[in-house]
This record gives C-alpha cells, structure tokens and sequence, in this order.
C-alpha cells in the first residue's frame, strides 16, 4: 500500500498542491495504512468502509478533534478516488462514509483600530523593515493565504494596473486588487529593498524566498504589539481582511471571490461579526431594545 500512497502522492505534485498539502495527505495516509498493517489488513482490495470508521473512531477516541479526523478522511478520499479513477481498485469503500461534523470556530481577527495601529507605526528604518510593511499591508489588501503569499513571483504583481494574481488551491487562478496603502508599499519595497530582479516577490534575509514559518514569526511579531489573542498568524490577517469588508457592507460573494473560496458556507462563517455589530447597533438605536 506504501507503493500505491507514494504514487498518489506523486500525483499530487505534478498537480501542484502546496507543499503543505502534499506533507499532510502523506502523514495522514500512512498513519491510516499503519492502522490497517496493524490489524491485518495488507491487501487494499480488501478494505472497506467498516475499516475505514473504525479508524477514525479509534482517532476520536484518542482525542482528536473532529476537524483533525474530518481533514484524515478528506485525504483517504481523495486517495481512493485517486485509485479508483486508475482502475487500481473496483469501488471506492471511502463514498458512502460521513464526514464527521464540526463546530465551526469563530476566527481571531484584529480591529480596525487595531491594525491601522500596526500598519502606520511600523518601523521603516532598515531594508527588512520595509519588506515587513509591504507583507503586511498585502496580507491585509488581499486576504491571500500565507502559502500564496509565500509563492508570489515579482512577475504576478501588475503595478501598472495595481493587480496581484495569485495561484490558490489546486493552483487555481484569481486576480486581485491591491489597495493604495500596500501598493505604496510593495511599490517601496521593490524599488528601495528588493531590486526589479526576476524571483520571488518576498525574499529571506539570504536572498531565497521566503518561507511560510518567516511569514508566521513576522506576522505575530507585528500582531503582539498591538492586541492578544488566542491564534497570532498569517491566517488571522486573512480573518481580519474579510471581517473588515464584511463590516462595510462588501457582498457576501465578492468576498468569496476574493478569498478564493470553493463554496459560500466557507465565506459565510465571518458573517457572525457583520451579525453581531447589527445586534449593538439595534440595541444603541431602538428605543425599546
């Protein structure tokens, strides 16, 4: 079974999923092939999805949490498809078993206040400096996720029409505006920090790009100095950026587009503080509220 996961997992980098991606389906599968060696299932013919419920029942019990079993069985479906489609197995064991539900959690974000505070008192005195502002100001313009960020060449920047492209989930495409704020800044990083040679957009200390856990010390450094809470990454700029035009009255699907969402109910989980915001303005504004 090790044969047929490295050959799905080959699958995967020739269809260009993010490196994060590709190292999670590969633990989560041989940790799922490691359960059924251990109970003497060796032959994937064999398995069914009995096998596969009980594997995730032995996870909860364990104590994982549901969204960890839930992401364990989007990768063995995705594996099974995977032979499935390739004539390696005759029915896919993996369709008809139920994707364990989740409580979704309601995601950490700045203030507006909050992060004009961090965007107008940074620092602008060194080279590193200025690229940090010009990260954060695009996180904060675009919503990107951090591996996008991390893999934007200089060449998906447009400065001529202020546009990013960038390359999302199964490398699918979006284009992006880029505001006023972080096009001056992208604008001061290329021509005073970076140089217009041809790479990455985003470069280390070394000159290499730059890599997503230089991302994650970057944000948090920036995040700490002005608020505390419970997650501090990439991610919470990206909460912060579609909780911010929510707030303003953006459209639900634009933002969807934006954030380059497969479905509405992903969007839809920032609808909470536009429903929040609501209910303090109802309860300021009415007279018998």
């Amino acid at each position: 079974m090790n044969e047929l996961i490295d050959s799905y997992i080959e699958e995967l980098v020739r269809r260009r999923f993010s490196d994060f991606t590709v190292r999670s389906y590969k633990t989560d599968l041989e940790e799922f092939c490691s359960y059924l060696q251990k109970n003497g299932k060796g032959d994937i013919s064999g398995i069914d999805r009995k096998d596969i419920r009980s594997f995730m029942g032995e996870l909860l019990s364990y104590g994982y949490k549901k969204s960890s079993v839930a992401r364990k069985l989007s990768a063995i479906k995705s594996f099974f498809k995977f032979l499935e489609v390739n004539k390696i197995i005759k029915g896919n064991p993996s369709v008809s078993v139920k994707t364990p539900k989740t409580e979704r959690t309601i995601p950490s974000f700045l203030s507006e206040d909050e992060m004009r505070r961090m965007l107008d008192f940074t620092a602008l005195e060194k080279e590193l400096d200025i690229r940090n502002k010009a990260i954060l100001e695009t996180l904060y313009a675009t919503g990107i996720r951090a591996s996008e960020l991390v893999n934007l060449d200089l060449s998906m920047f447009d400065m001529k029409s202020k546009l990013l492209r960038v390359y999302g989930k199964g490398k699918k495409e979006r284009i992006i505006p880029v505001a006023k704020a972080a096009f001056e800044a992208l604008s001061k990083y290329i021509s005073e920090a970076r140089g217009y040679k041809d790479g990455a957009l985003f470069l280390s200390k070394s000159g290499k790009r730059l890599t997503q856990r230089d991302l994650q010390r970057i944000v948090k450094k920036a995040i700490v100095k002005v608020a505390t809470l419970n997650q501090m990454s990439p991610h919470t700029m990206r909460h912060t950026f579609a909780t911010h035009l929510l707030n303003r009255g953006a459209n639900l699907r634009a933002v969807q587009e934006l954030l380059g969402h497969e479905s509405l109910s992903t969007t839809q989980i920032y609808t909470h503080v536009s429903i929040e915001k609501l209910k303090e303005e109802y309860k300021r504004a009415h007279p018998r509220a």
